[in-house]
């Protein structure tokens, strides 16, 4: 997978309460570990579900009329229901409660909060998903998914980053990253879930 295919994905697999909640975890008491475990926690989740899916996928290519039939229909459903879902969601200005927690958050709930938010989290399913199936579907190595993981992992580290780099100045920085990602994210999620539409398309 290309780079400009890679981006955009990586990009939806953070836009939301994902990066909002690396936001908070780098501006925690604790945001060394803390952060450190959230990108751990999200690792493990993402790769779990890019495995299964990719021999699942590869399990059902097997024996059929085309490798992309059946798999770039299961995809384009879950594209559209993630797409139909964000629309759906737009309006919801307030955070989610427990965000309210992790200024305080332990080196246990961090890990927890990566793998959840990565893993079962809907846009995020769907792009995981999306990138077995399409590994699988072509017939290519599951190690070609290590440039989606890793640019995931890197926006995900960023607030982190930017906290070990600027320092003082991260905080003045990380709050207006915050509220244009928590203002911007479900415009985010639907263009490039409308790109990955038309790849998955063509």
């Amino acid at each position: 997978m290309s780079f400009l295919t890679v981006l955009p994905l990586a990009v939806v697999m953070v836009a939301g309460p994902q990066f909002l909640s690396a936001v908070f975890l780098a501006t925690s008491r604790d945001w060394r570990r803390n952060s450190a475990l959230f990108v751990s926690g999200a690792a493990v989740s993402i790769s779990a579900v890019v495995a299964l899916t990719y021999l699942l996928g590869g399990v059902s290519a097997v024996g059929g009329e085309g490798s992309n039939g059946p798999l770039s229909t299961v995809v384009v459903v879950l594209i559209v229901a993630a797409m139909i879902s964000t629309f759906l969601g737009r309006a919801e200005s307030e955070p989610p409660k427990w965000m309210g927690k992790l200024e305080r958050a332990s080196p246990r709930f961090s890990f927890r909060l990566g793998f959840l938010l990565l893993g079962v989290f809907p846009t995020d399913i769907v792009t995981s998903v999306a990138v077995g199936s399409y590994l699988a579907a072509n017939d290519l190595p599951l190690v070609d998914a290590a440039p989606f993981v890793a640019l995931t992992l890197l926006l995900l580290a960023l607030p982190s980053l930017a906290v070990a780099l600027l320092g003082a100045r991260a905080e003045t920085l990380l709050p207006r990253v915050r509220d244009w990602m928590h203002d911007s994210a479900w415009v985010v999620n639907e263009v490039v879930l409308a790109f990955f539409l038309v790849l998955v398309l063509t």
